[in-house]
């Protein structure tokens, strides 16, 4: 699969962008969602793409183990845009989806690099991705822990106060 890293980066940075930004998920918890994931992915690293491969479905390889770490990764918040907080006003929105989006693909920098042909600009854009991700992601999930402090509890209905 010959496609170039702008493009996969770009279309994957959209996608998740609009996801985000539709939801009005605020970005604490997905970005602690993209964290577990990581971490998932981290651990079935070596039997995560056999696994897939073993179905039949798709034939083993670079792009199977490539594909199948990323959902494991996006996994976590991909099923919190259903559940948790939202934002209230559209500004945090885009600052919540963009810091989202960024802390995505730093995640995801090498997973995807395993199946991307890197060439010409496409290798310099991997590779300074790829050296400046642990910053990212350590940023990232900083603010996410941040969010969350500023993320209110849900109210409690005040039926059960009532005496009726």
């Amino acid at each position: 699969m010959l496609m170039n890293v702008a493009i996969v980066f770009g279309i994957i940075a959209v996608v998740l962008f609009a996801a985000a930004f539709i939801t009005k998920r605020r970005f604490g918890l997905l970005g602690l969602a993209l964290t577990a994931g990581s971490v998932l992915s981290t651990i079935w690293f070596d039997d995560a793409g056999l696994m897939v491969s073993a179905t039949g479905w798709v034939p083993d390889g670079p792009l199977t183990d490539a594909v199948t770490l990323s959902l494991l990764v996006l996994l976590p918040p991909i099923v919190l845009l259903f559940h948790g907080a939202t934002y209230k006003t559209v500004f945090p929105r885009i600052i919540g989806s963009l810091l989202f989006t960024v802390l995505a693909l730093a995640f995801l920098v090498q997973p995807l690099g395993k199946a991307l042909v890197l060439q010409g600009t496409g290798a310099d854009i991997y590779a300074w991705l790829d050296m400046n991700s642990i910053l990212i992601i350590s940023i990232g999930v900083v603010l996410a822990v941040v969010d969350l402090f500023f993320t209110k509890p849900a109210r409690k209905s005040d039926d059960k106060k009532s005496k009726h």
